[in-house]
């Protein structure tokens, strides 16, 4: 039985919860226990609580014993990513440098997912700061893919993503700069969102770029995604960016289809930087779409071939100002030794932090000095106003875009050493949601000739989060796929 728990799907789950079928300590003790038995050679969690987790999830049970009234989520077995603080618990976004920061408060999205009494589990491995795509980035150890340990799971979100494929948790939360929830999603055949820019709130989240972060879901499937991001959809006084929206529920017209739905497929995306295996299985998601009413055209969106270099030059100069304040001296890890602050500085910041966020800092402070500003960010400051226009252009004429979520499928971890703008492209395709602040959704569509799985992506104007979960779970269910049961 417990390891039939593991496997439902968070509606599953909450039936079975609701109809105390299952007990909340059952459910906990099963994820603990799976856990302990695999986490191991995965690496997803960086801490896991769990003695916290059985307190929850006992309360949960007295509540429904007491006959209280409780979210669909009570008592749900979930994970968080390490740059979301929780009070009391180590919050480290897997760096030297906060190695043993604890805050003294929870961010918005924990306060939300307290209040609905989800049981958390722990703190999830993720890329130094959220700066990379492999999750091998993190100081502590890297997280390996649970669909092939000798792979990686995709990142930054690589912790969040793997916990959900190994059955480690029920649902995840991420992070989402530039594709760091849906490229893992991607990855590890699982759904991930990036919502849109102010629908769930940022306030304690450790910034890595403030113009571009978001916190989003990843589940076994969409329905799963659609009731979570219920939860975490709401105004924060406290967020200056969090919108003041009124959301409809995700989760009620997930079953009207997309039956005169108008989906673009952007010719840049379908060019030679795509593999072969994903560009046929993207399109033949596409044709799936025709057959069930859409109607699918080719658009041009020449942009997008600015995105990338776009996402760099904003994202970078963000992480210089944001990663600024880890000095040494107010909190985090401190070089021990130094004579003066400014070799306390110099010190604490080269070995407290990693290669790739060193990197990144050093090139946001390059084109923000005199001389580079407006040559550089300035410039892409210019093109991400472009790059909104041509998608406000394109939505003109249809209803969301389609598109691959990544080039290739996982590759073997240490390969992306070896080539740096590799690593970079296999963001082509993520970038430019982020940058023009609209919410887009990775769902499995396939799998390659080595059965990795590949990732489809749906893209949509801001607040279309519903007819995004719409869409994706007409595909889902003509494809056989996220099954609402045990699997």
């Amino acid at each position: 039985m417990k390891e039939q728990i593991t496997k439902m799907t968070v509606s599953r789950l909450s039936e079975g919860l609701s109809s105390k079928e299952i007990s909340a300590v059952e459910a906990a003790k099963a994820y603990l226990d799976k856990i302990t038995a695999c986490d191991k050679e995965i690496g997803a969690y960086l801490q896991v609580t769990a003695e916290q987790a059985l307190k929850q999830a006992q309360q949960v049970d007295q509540l429904r014993a007491a006959g209280e009234r409780l979210s669909p989520l009570a008592g749900i077995p979930a994970g968080i990513k390490d740059n979301i603080c929780a009070k009391g618990i180590n919050t480290t976004c897997a760096s030297r440098m906060l190695e043993n920061f604890v805050p003294p408060y929870n961010a918005f999205v924990m306060q939300r997912l307290e209040e609905r009494n989800v049981v958390m589990l722990g703190k999830l491995n993720m890329d130094e700061f959220a700066m990379g795509s492999t999750n091998e980035n993190s100081y502590f150890k890297p997280v390996h893919n649970p669909r092939d340990l000798t792979r990686v799971p995709g990142g930054s979100s690589g912790g969040p993503a793997a916990a959900v494929a190994a059955d480690e948790a029920a649902f995840t939360l991420g992070t989402d700069t530039g594709g760091s929830v849906r490229q893992p999603a991607a990855f590890c055949g699982i759904v991930g969102m990036k919502p849109t820019y102010g629908a769930v709130s940022r306030n304690g989240l450790v910034a890595f770029a403030s113009s571009l972060d978001q916190i989003g879901p990843l589940t076994k499937n969409v329905r799963d995604s659609a009731l979570v991001m219920e939860a975490l959809a709401a105004h924060d006084e406290a967020d200056a960016t969090s919108l003041d929206y009124a959301w409809p529920s995700f989760t009620e017209n997930l079953e009207r289809g997309v039956k005169g739905l108008r989906i673009a497929l952007p010719k840049e995306y379908f060019d030679d930087g795509v593999g072969v295996e994903i560009k046929d299985t993207v399109l033949a998601a596409a044709s799936q779409y025709e057959k069930l009413g859409a109607k699918v055209e080719e658009v041009s969106m020449p942009t997008l071939g600015y995105a990338l270099q776009v996402y760099c030059v904003i994202a970078s100069a963000e992480a210089a100002s944001n990663l600024a304040r880890f000095d040494g001296v107010k909190y985090g890890y401190r070089a021990q030794g130094c004579n003066d602050i400014d070799e306390i500085y110099k010190v604490t910041r080269s070995k407290g932090l990693g290669r790739e966020v060193k990197r990144r800092i050093m090139l946001g402070n390059l084109v923000l000095s005199s001389g580079y500003y407006d040559v550089y960010y300035k410039k892409a400051l210019q093109v991400r106003t472009l790059i909104v226009e041509d998608f406000k252009r394109v939505f003109e004429g249809c209803d969301l875009i389609l598109s691959p979520v990544t080039p290739t499928t996982a590759h073997k971890l240490g390969e992306d050493g070896r080539d740096l703008i590799e690593s970079y492209m296999g963001n082509f395709y993520t970038v430019a949601a982020n940058i023009a602040g609209i919410p887009a959704l990775s769902l499995p569509c396939g799998e390659d000739s080595q059965g990795l799985p590949i990732g489809m992506q749906l893209i949509g104007k801001r607040f279309d989060e519903p007819l995004l979960y719409q869409a994706a779970y007409a595909y889902e269910q003509s494809n056989g796929t996220g099954k609402e049961d045990a699997k």
